[in-house]
């Protein structure tokens, strides 16, 4: 875990995150929810070498851009906060999240969260959310937290740091049945 190049990881996030947010058609408004071990990015174990400066140099190349384009972010806690997320107030209170007390540390939320909980404006704890799509950074397991139905996001690469990536966006259900569509057939618009 010696020699980790913090400036790398930042140039690595801010591409990583630009090409999902633009793969998965993100908008103002819509929320990425976040998972990430920086113990995995440092090149140790899950759970056990949570690296502070792994994420502030995460954050430093991705949230800027998010926060520009208008996308909110829930950044997931570890299984100690039972992977509480970190999100805007704002946010929870215009979706009716409800807020739970805790807040997040390296070793008890990771990392990650904690420097979250730092940058965000106004920062709250929910235990719940329905994210437009998603990253896993080191295999956190942020499934629970996207809406029905998750699509695999394959990104140009694959790794970030030591960190296998798992990406995913969601889109609605297809319902019906044999005699479903699901494009609108402009043989039956309507002027009135």
């Amino acid at each position: 875990m010696e020699n980790i190049n913090y400036e790398k990881i930042t140039q690595d996030a801010l591409k990583l995150f630009s090409e999902l947010v633009e793969k998965s058609n993100l908008k103002k408004g819509d929320l990425l929810v976040l998972g990430c071990s920086t113990s995995e990015i440092v090149g140790g174990h899950i759970g056990h070498d949570s690296s502070f400066e792994a994420a502030k140099a995460l954050y430093k190349g991705f949230y800027p851009m998010l926060k520009e384009k208008g996308i909110y972010l829930a950044a997931q806690c570890c299984e100690h906060l039972n992977r509480a997320l970190v999100v805007e107030k704002e946010y929870a209170l215009s979706h009716n999240l409800e807020e739970v007390s805790v807040v997040p540390q390296p070793k008890a939320g990771g990392s990650s969260a904690t420097v979250a909980y730092s940058v965000f404006e106004n920062p709250c704890m929910v235990e719940h959310v329905k994210a437009q799509a998603g990253i896993d950074i080191g295999g956190t397991l942020i499934g629970m937290h996207l809406k029905e139905t998750a699509v695999p996001l394959r990104l140009s690469e694959n790794k970030l740091g030591n960190a296998m990536i798992i990406c995913a966006y969601t889109r609605p259900k297809y319902v019906g049945g044999t005699r479903a569509v699901y494009e609108f057939d402009e043989k039956y618009r309507v002027k009135l």
